[in-house]
C-alpha cells in the first residue's frame, strides 16, 4: 500500500481542560505578533536559534510565519498549534509536533508560552494533550521532548510530564547567540 502523509486526515484543533489548541493559519500573526513581542528577551534565550525569533517580533514577521506553518501542516512536515485560553480566546503560545518521522512514526514536542501566562501549569497541559494527539490521532509509537540543559523550566516539563530522560548529548550545539557549546537532554514516551 502507498503511504503518504500528505494522505492522512489530521484534526487541526484539540482541547484540554483550560485550553484549546487550534492549526495555526493564515491571518494567526495578528494573535501571534503581541505574544511574541511580549517575550522576546525570554524566547531569545532558549529559542534564539528560530527565524521568527532571530528577525525580531513584527507583525509581518508573524503572519510569515503563520503562512509557513500552514503549509507545513498541509505538507505533515511540522504540525504546529497555537494555544489559547478557553476563557478569552488569548493566545498564549504554541504546542507543536516536528521532526516527524512518518515511517516509525515518531514525533517531538516543541512548546513556548508567553511571559503573562508562564507559571500556571498551561504548558504541562498543553504537553499532556498533544503527546495524547500524538499517540491517538497520529499512532506515534515514541514521543520526545528535547531541551538544553540550561533551559530548565523546559526540561521541568518533560518530567512532569512523565517523560523519561534517556540521555544528555554533550555539547550538542552551540547557543545561537554567544557560540558557547551547549548540552541537550533527549525525553522520551513510547506507545
Amino acid at each position: 500500500m502507498d503511504f503518504h502523509p500528505m494522505l492522512l486526515d489530521v484534526p487541526e484543533q484539540f482541547q484540554s481542560a483550560r485550553l484549546e489548541m487550534r492549526a495555526v493559519g493564515a491571518g494567526d500573526g495578528q494573535a501571534h505578533f503581541p505574544a511574541v513581542q511580549e517575550s522576546i528577551q525570554e524566547l531569545r534565550m532558549h529559542l534564539a536559534h528560530l527565524p521568527w525569533v532571530k528577525e525580531g517580533p513584527s507583525l509581518a514577521n508573524s503572519e510569515r510565519y503563520c503562512r509557513t506553518q500552514r503549509s507545513n501542516f498541509i505538507q505533515r512536515q511540522n504540525l504546529v498549534f497555537f494555544m489559547y485560553l478557553k476563557s478569552d480566546q488569548t493566545l498564549i503560545g504554541s504546542v507543536g509536533l516536528h521532526r516527524i518521522e512518518w515511517e516509525v512514526p515518531r514525533v517531538e514536542i516543541g512548546y513556548w508560552c508567553r511571559t503573562s501566562a508562564q507559571g500556571k501549569g498551561y504548558v504541562a497541559e498543553a504537553v499532556h494533550a498533544i503527546t495524547d494527539y500524538a499517540f491517538t490521532q497520529l499512532a506515534a509509537k515514541r514521543v520526545e521532548i528535547r531541551a538544553d540543559d540550561l533551559n530548565e523550566r523546559s526540561w521541568k516539563v518533560a518530567e512532569n510530564c512523565g517523560f523519561h530522560l534517556e540521555g544528555i548529548l554533550r555539547q550538542f550545539d552551540r547557543d545561537a547567540v554567544s557560540q558557547e557549546l551547549r548540552d541537550l537532554r533527549i525525553y522520551s514516551k513510547i506507545a
